[in-house]
């Protein structure tokens, strides 16, 4: 099996948008958004073009590229990472582990995790891309600009269930234009209407604290999953490790294809 992840600028992966003409930037008014978004590439530079966009301070934070799962390879990236993102192929292997581990996830049989994680429901075809950063910045106590897009959805989904956390997303016309912004930024080809689908999908790990032990712990965020996914004791300084491991593990072991991606949130780099 394979042990480094290539190239992530290679693997494009479903993002964020609502199509039609571009909204207004000093509006956040509602519309009805298109039943599918335009693929995100899984990127550095189009992340921190998302993400600073919309009020992460990218003077403070960065994006960056994981090449590789050996040690010396993750010891490149910035740290310590505060996420991670991934995008894999879905595979009917996946398919099939996903629905296992959703039904114990229904059932209860995982400790409880922190309740006041940011967790939000992919409620659009191909918005895995933004609902990743959305898991990432929402639940890795990044700097945001006071008042920014950011800082306002996170707070306006506190109350709300992750069911209408993806529905005040689908609704939100900034997001819509923050991904066209984005997008025109990748080294991918970018689909037409008509070419949309794909079989590659971002998740999300991050760490927050057990409800019960107030222990740090590794979370997977994945807005098609039934719910967040603990996956263990873990803390910031372990976090592209642990991660890391979990990849090999869960989802190249089973997999031949090359189309995988990660991607840090961590410190901004100098280079």
């Amino acid at each position: 099996m394979p042990s480094s992840v290539p190239d992530s600028a290679a693997a494009t992966a479903a993002s964020s948008t609502a199509g039609g003409d571009i909204p207004s930037p000093d509006t956040v008014e509602q519309m009805k958004p298109d039943p599918k978004w335009i693929p995100l590439e899984s990127n550095p530079q189009v992340s921190a073009t998302w993400a600073g966009g919309l009020g992460l301070s990218t003077a403070v934070h960065g994006f960056s590229d994981v090449y590789g799962l050996d040690p010396e390879l993750l010891a490149m990236v910035p740290s310590p990472s505060k996420a991670v993102l991934l995008v894999f192929p879905i595979t009917d292997t996946t398919e099939q582990k996903r629905h296992e581990e959703d039904a114990k996830l229904k059932g209860e049989q995982q400790p409880h995790v922190d309740p006041t994680l940011m967790y939000i429901k992919q409620t659009i075809s191909n918005a895995c891309g933004t609902i990743g950063l959305l898991h990432a910045l929402g639940n890795s106590n990044v700097t945001l600009r006071p008042e920014s897009p950011l800082s306002q959805f996170f707070m306006q989904c506190q109350k709300l269930t992750p069911e209408e956390r993806g529905k005040r997303l689908e609704e939100t016309t900034l997001f819509a234009k923050a991904h066209i912004d984005a997008a025109t930024t990748g080294q991918s080809h970018v689909p037409t209407p008509d070419r949309l689908d794909t079989d590659l999908h971002f998740t999300c790990f991050v760490i927050a604290p057990s409800p019960e032990t107030k222990e740090q712990r590794l979370i997977e965020l994945d807005g098609r999953r039934a719910g967040p996914i603990d996956l263990g004791p873990c803390d910031e300084d372990r976090l592209l490790g642990e991660v890391a491991k979990i990849v090999k593990e869960k989802y190249m072991s089973t997999s031949s294809s090359i189309n995988f991606g990660m991607i840090s949130l961590g410190p901004a780099s100098d280079v």
